[in-house]
């Protein structure tokens, strides 16, 4: 379909229907600039829970729109395909990790938002890579920790607040993806540039960064630091929403160990929405999600605890 008429039918059905569209930074430049809200997992969180659309459509992957329903269980959440999904959150099944936690039953739970929610409603406490190292920090230097999914941010926290994590082993394709190698050649193409990493990524690609935070963090950093050369080390979707915020400034992606026509990393699961989807979405409201009554009370109260953490 033309995208001018796709656009214009998307606004349309959105006044229609009193419907928001909540899109994450890693989706195409078309969604983002579509959607009422882009932002971060955890300003997507807060927008989710205070939104009065009657819709939300949430640009990104299941667990986001599954947390959106979470927040909201008399709102329609849709997602624009429901093949939107997470290593992460796929490599986290509720029996494995049952059975994991059962182990360390003293243990407090502290699971990253990149997850299930039956994952959510066998934790303590969520967190996203915006307040991750906060919810650590306010957890009793007395009680263990059992952290999950992601081993790459466990790994960080646990160095960062100086406390013993037990760590599943899940891992995000996109942020392990980077090359050591290709990272340090553009530094030294470009010294006097910055770099600014994800926390998701392995621990070799953090010890290079200037900079290590959220995707919001990130952006941020960037925006006030005085240096005019970054190579950003995360999903490089991030790349259009700094591109308008500094267009003064240079911006190079961190290279993937794959070749790839972009040298970059690109999320495949984020990808999969598009301006198309998002408009048969809306137009049919469909795929929506749904979830459980008894779930979702039990996957509420750790989302509230952060929320009201943060």
């Amino acid at each position: 379909m033309n995208k001018s008429y796709l656009i214009s039918e998307i606004n349309r059905l959105k006044t229609e229907k009193n419907a928001i569209i909540l899109a994450h930074y890693y989706q195409s430049e078309d969604i983002q600039e579509i959607a009422d809200f882009v932002g971060d997992s955890l300003e997507l969180s807060k927008k989710a829970q205070t939104t009065d659309a009657d819709i939300i459509v949430f640009a990104g992957v299941y667990f986001m729109a599954e947390t959106a329903k979470i927040l909201n269980p008399n709102k329609k959440v849709l997602l624009p395909d429901i093949n939107a999904g997470c290593s992460l959150a796929d490599g986290c099944h509720h029996d494995d990790f049952k059975l994991f936690k059962e182990k360390y039953p003293e243990h407090v739970v502290v699971t990253y938002i990149n997850c299930s929610a039956e994952i959510k409603a066998l934790s303590d406490i969520v967190c996203t890579s915006s307040n991750a190292e906060k919810i650590i920090n306010s957890i009793p230097s007395s009680k263990n920790i059992l952290f999950a999914p992601d081993r790459n941010l466990g790994n960080y926290l646990s160095k960062q607040t100086k406390r013993d994590l037990i760590l599943w082993e899940g891992s995000c394709v996109v942020h392990e993806a980077f090359s050591l190698d290709k990272l340090i050649e553009i530094y030294k193409n470009n010294p006097t540039a910055k770099i600014a990493a994800h926390p998701e990524s392995e621990s070799h690609i953090l010890k290079t960064a200037h900079y290590i935070g959220s995707t919001s963090g990130i952006l941020n950093f960037i925006k006030t630091d005085t240096a005019t050369t970054f190579i950003v080390a995360t999903e490089a979707g991030i790349l259009h929403q700094l591109a308008k915020t500094v267009p003064e400034k240079t911006l190079i992606p961190a290279p993937s160990v794959q070749d790839n026509t972009c040298a970059c990393s690109e999320c495949a699961y984020m990808k999969i929405n598009t301006l198309e989807k998002l408009f048969q979405c809306l137009k049919n409201e469909g795929p929506e999600i749904s979830i459980n009554e008894k779930l979702r009370i039990q996957a509420l109260e750790p989302i509230t605890k952060m929320l009201e953490l943060s």
